[in-house]
């Protein structure tokens, strides 16, 4: 291939890659993080205190039951505006868009799968719980060992829905001037005024939607053999 050629090929891709960079960074940190968090939200929800249960809910269904859209404007134009956190170290956080979307992505992610992974939980089979009893592990080790490891092989469709889900939601990052992939697009729509650039993010998208579901297909034949 001709170099002149290459060099306005990359040119014209390069715009897409730094924003692919973004959305995929997004992406993983806010999917690790969810994750992560996840997991003590969902154990919170089954918990028998009342102290612990509650809260959990409360934040599960606040999280769940207001726009992604609102929260991410609350977090980056209303929670800057606090005299407190302009005046303390949270403000390298809040004054950065990058960070007030890992934030809000986490946070509404971690909301869902919380229940996702509680339905994993409860979904594990009583036997094998009462097998771990039976050998006279604690309870901590019962979680560790038998029942997250089991609700995650169990959830891992449900899990694979969400990270396609929060794949798209990522597109709201560039309302908050993120130059992510659908910001790349946006700002290439609005100097050749055509919806070409759109086609195009658009087209990236689904083949990232299908990286991810091929990814969690395998991970889930590897894990769950006997569902081959």
């Amino acid at each position: 291939m001709d170099n002149a050629i290459l060099q306005q090929l990359l040119a014209l891709a390069g715009p897409y890659l730094d924003g692919l960079k973004i959305t995929l960074e997004i992406l993983v940190i806010t999917t690790i993080l969810a994750l992560i968090l996840s997991v003590p939200l969902a154990l919170a929800r089954l918990s028998a205190s009342a102290w612990l249960r509650w809260p959990a809910a409360v934040y599960s269904g606040a999280m769940r039951g207001t726009p992604l859209l609102a929260q991410l404007f609350v977090i980056y134009y209303g929670l800057p505006q606090i005299d407190l956190i302009r005046h303390t170290v949270l403000w390298s956080i809040f004054s950065s868009s990058f960070y007030c979307a890992i934030l809000a992505f986490t946070l509404n992610m971690a909301a869902y799968l919380g229940e996702v992974v509680r339905g994993g939980i409860l979904a594990v089979p009583h036997g094998e719980v009462e097998a771990a009893k039976a050998f006279g592990m604690r309870p901590s080790t019962r979680l560790r060992r038998i029942v997250l490891p089991r609700a995650f092989r169990l959830v891992l469709p449900a899990l694979s829905s969400e990270v396609v889900i929060q794949l798209k939601a990522t597109a709201l990052a560039s309302v908050i001037t993120l130059i992510d992939l659908t910001g790349v697009a946006r700002r290439l729509m609005a100097r050749s005024y055509s919806t070409d650039p759109l086609l195009i993010a658009g087209a990236i998208y689904i083949v990232l939607t299908f990286g991810i579901a091929m990814l969690f297909t395998s991970l889930e034949r590897k894990l769950n053999p006997q569902r081959r």
